[in-house]
C-alpha cells in the first residue's frame, strides 16, 4: 500500500492511520454511520485478527494505531476489507433512509468522488490514503496515543478526552461504558499523560 512515501512495508507491525472522508465529509455525524464502523471494528478483531490498540471517530475522519495478528492476510488487506465492506454499507444507508436531509446531497458527493476514481463502480465514501506511520519507539507511539484522545478536546466537543464516546481514551481511562474494546498499549506510568512527546 504505497502512498507517496506512506507504506506498510511490514504486515504485523504497529501502525498509526488515518481514513478521511472524501471531501471531508462529516458523514459520521450520524450515529448509525458511526456504528458501522464500530461494528465493523468489531468483526475485524474477533475474525480477522486486527489489533486495535487506540483509535477516535471524528466527523469527516478516524485516527487509529493498530496491527494485524501472525497469520493473518496482514494488515493493508484488514484496511481494505475494513475501507470496502464500511463504503457499501454506508451508501445503503443513505439509499436506504429517505428522511435523511442529506440525502441528495450526500448521494452526489461520494457519486463525484466515484466517478474520477477507476477503482470504483459507482461510488466513493474513503479517500484512498491512510497515511501509515510505523510506531517505532514508545515516544512515537504515546505522541500518536495522545494525539488521537486528544482530537475532540482540540475540536472543543469535550472538555476530558474521556467524555467523548467514540474514543478509546475511554479505555485507557478504566472505564466501563465503552463502545469498543481494544488492545491498551502497556507503557505504564506514560499513559495517559498529555505531553509533546518528540517523534
Amino acid at each position: 500500500m504505497d502512498e507517496g512515501g506512506y507504506k506498510i512495508r511490514d504486515q504485523y507491525a504497529t501502525y498509526y492511520m488515518t481514513f478521511t472522508a472524501v471531501g471531508w465529509v462529516d458523514i459520521f455525524t450520524r450515529k448509525d454511520c458511526s456504528q458501522i464502523l464500530i461494528d465493523s471494528f468489531k468483526y475485524c478483531i474477533d475474525h480477522k485478527g486486527l489489533i486495535l490498540y487506540a483509535y477516535v471517530i471524528m466527523s469527516s475522519h478516524v485516527h487509529l494505531i493498530a496491527a494485524a495478528k501472525e497469520g493473518t492476510s496482514g494488515l493493508s488487506g484488514i484496511v481494505r476489507d475494513f475501507k470496502t465492506f464500511t463504503s457499501k454499507k454506508i451508501i445503503s444507508w443513505i439509499q436506504d433512509n429517505p428522511k435523511e436531509s442529506r440525502r441528495d446531497w450526500l448521494d452526489m458527493i461520494f457519486k463525484y468522488h466515484g466517478k474520477y476514481n477507476s477503482n470504483n463502480q459507482e461510488y466513493q465514501v474513503w479517500q484512498q490514503h491512510n497515511r501509515p506511520m510505523q510506531c517505532v519507539t514508545p515516544w512515537f507511539t504515546l505522541q500518536k496515543l495522545n494525539y488521537i484522545h486528544n482530537n475532540p478536546v482540540k475540536a472543543w466537543i469535550v472538555d476530558q478526552p474521556e467524555d467523548y464516546i467514540l474514543s478509546s481514551a475511554r479505555n485507557y481511562a478504566g472505564r466501563k461504558d465503552t463502545v469498543l474494546d481494544v488492545t491498551l498499549l502497556d507503557y505504564g506510568p506514560l499513559i495517559g499523560y498529555v505531553g509533546n512527546f518528540t517523534p
